[in-house]
């Protein structure tokens, strides 16, 4: 019973800016993001996610900042209540058909690491369709507004995909030059 009382007394003090404070009106409910991430559209499903989770002070769940204390340490339950519901949040913000796969994952930085590694991939065939979306892009029902919004986004996301790595080899082949574009 000590030990309930320790945790709750921890959890019980800790202030809006600690990583591991919950707002009452947090919940597991709580989408992150508007539109549920359906494969598509990675990029700004992650950066909606990040920010997100930014606000919320809860970044370090998925990037390790944030670690899991030992069992025997006071904040663990908080740690742990904090944990899961950061695992809730991104599952809430996939699609029906997405949400099923990552169910099983042990934490919110193994989920994402699995959503990085599924979904964002940068290819040949992605740089090539966003590429025909832009080229095929008309204004039609759109009013300009709209139509702008809509090829700025594409060419966003296509700057964002065709940046090219950072090279400081001292290479003779041509491969830098290539890749520095």
């Amino acid at each position: 019973m000590a030990g309930d009382e320790e945790n709750q007394n921890a959890s019980n003090n800790l202030d809006s800016t600690n990583p591991m404070y919950m707002h009452p009106s947090e919940s597991a409910g709580t989408t992150l993001v508007h539109v549920a991430f359906d494969g598509t559209r990675n990029r700004s499903w992650r950066r909606g996610v990040l920010r997100a989770l930014s606000m919320k002070k809860k970044v370090g769940f998925i990037t390790e900042k944030c670690k899991k204390p030992n069992l025997d340490d006071a904040t663990y339950d908080q740690w742990a209540r904090c944990d899961d519901m950061v695992t809730l949040w991104i599952l809430n913000s996939l699609s029906k058909d997405l949400v099923d796969s990552p169910q099983y994952v042990s934490d919110p930085m193994e989920l994402w690491q699995e959503l990085e590694d599924r979904y964002d991939q940068t290819n040949g065939a992605k740089l090539n369709q966003l590429q025909k979306e832009i080229n095929d892009l008309i204004q039609g029902a759109l009013d300009i507004t709209g139509y702008y919004t809509k090829m700025k986004r594409l060419r966003k996301e296509l700057n964002t995909l065709n940046a090219h790595p950072q090279c400081n080899c001292q290479c003779t082949c041509g491969a830098k030059v290539n890749t520095q574009g």
